[in-house]
């Protein structure tokens, strides 16, 4: 909350800050209830029961403390990770181009310019920002953006909009963070595009552009399970406000000092 009040708000030197004026976060922390909060939760298929049971005890929670909970449907939910890794890779291609070794980045010479900008680009990148970066180039390519790129934008407008419809009427939407537990280091490297579905709940809101918040919900056999928090833009208060409200309630604080025993 100290962090996020100091560095929100419009910057003259920034295009992409906004005007709108900034919350009192601390506010929002000290009142840490939930208390007459509409909160949506979408259906979504294929979550592992243990974070299913989990989620489903956060659910349980807030209607305890006076927040109402209503069941909604997602029309394009499943098209968010197909649309994301084509958007982001696309994205990371055009920006990191810039990092060829003449003007940023590191470099390392070669014998000649296509050497130096292989080894440059090579030894600067890792293998993930590297295949990133292929997908990205492919889908820009010609012939191909209108059939990826584009067709992708497009399905990000759809996404934006159907959360944002939901968020006219409701103050919150949560799903789980992930629809497994935590994987075991270097488990999905061999196979991004399984590594890459555990983002199915989380894509949708950079997507649409709005904020959200992970919070730990329990440990199951030494494996965190998490909820997303999702609210209506330039709603970071209420976001703070609930994980005020969570830390409260759960003992959040001290199972964690657990864990890290």
């Amino acid at each position: 909350a100290l962090i996020t009040k100091v560095i929100a708000g419009f910057d003259k030197s920034d295009s992409t800050s906004s005007k709108v004026a900034v919350e009192d976060y601390l506010e929002s922390v000290q009142r840490a209830e939930v208390r007459g909060l509409r909160v949506a939760v979408p259906k979504f298929e294929g979550v592992e029961s243990a974070v299913e049971g989990c989620f489903d005890r956060f659910l349980r929670s807030l209607e305890e403390h006076g927040a109402y909970i209503q069941e909604v449907s997602l029309k394009y939910i499943h098209l968010a990770i197909n649309a994301y890794y084509v958007i982001a890779p696309s994205e990371a291609s055009s920006n990191l181009a810039r990092f060829d070794g003449v003007r940023y980045g590191n470099t390392i010479y070669g014998r000649d310019l296509d050497e130096t900008y292989k080894k440059t680009r090579s030894a600067g990148f890792g293998k993930e920002v590297k295949r990133r970066i292929l997908m990205g180039t492919f889908a820009l390519s010609s012939g191909y953006y209108d059939a990826y790129y584009l067709k992708a934008m497009k399905v990000r407008t759809l996404i934006a909009n159907e959360l944002k419809s939901i968020l006219r009427d409701f103050d919150l939407i949560v799903t789980p963070t992930t629809p497994t537990r935590a994987f075991k280091l270097g488990e999905k490297m061999s196979d991004p595009v399984s590594m890459y579905l555990s983002d199915i709940f989380t894509v949708s809101v950079n997507l649409a552009g709005l904020p959200a918040v992970s919070l730990p919900l329990c440990v199951y056999e030494n494996l965190p399970c998490g909820v997303q928090v999702i609210a209506d833009a330039f709603s970071e208060g209420l976001l703070m406000r609930v994980c005020s409200w969570w830390e409260g309630v759960s003992g959040f604080s001290s199972w964690i000092s657990e864990l890290a025993k």
